[in-house]
């Protein structure tokens, strides 16, 4: 393995990393979102996701992950007839996030897996490049 492929090989774990932590973000926005209430069906969040595609390095053959937006969720947000809220419409009716918490959590939980053991991939790496320069 050559220099400028450890290079690579680092370069491909910032991307990995950069890539779970847009995932992390999202997954917490929608968590500050959950509950969050809005005078109107168009007005009210929907939980967002990051998009990841596969990027492939034509010279070198290694694949990658490339984040090509965030989204916004299709679910609808949820109807709750509440008179008395001061964001309700002449009806009566407010629009409640449609935000699941427990959804949120696993994809948060699992982002940060994901980040984590790309922290260690790239420390055993770098363990590894350390001893391999210690025994010439």
């Amino acid at each position: 393995m050559t220099m400028s492929d450890q290079m690579t090989m680092f370069q491909l774990g910032q991307r990995a990393m950069s890539a779970q932590l847009v995932r992390m973000n999202a997954a917490a926005s929608n968590l500050a979102n959950v509950g969050s209430v809005s005078a109107s069906e168009g007005e009210a969040y929907r939980p967002v996701r990051a998009v990841f595609s596969e990027e492939l390095d034509q010279a070198t053959g290694l694949s990658s992950v490339r984040v090509d937006r965030v989204m916004a969720s299709e679910a609808a947000p949820i109807k709750q007839h509440d008179p008395d809220h001061p964001l309700a419409d002449e009806n009566g009716d407010i629009w409640v996030s449609p935000v699941d918490e427990n959804e949120e959590m696993v994809e948060m939980l699992e982002a940060s897996r994901q980040y984590r053991n790309m922290v260690d991939a790239l420390s055993t790496a770098k363990q590894l490049m350390l001893e391999t320069m210690r025994m010439k």
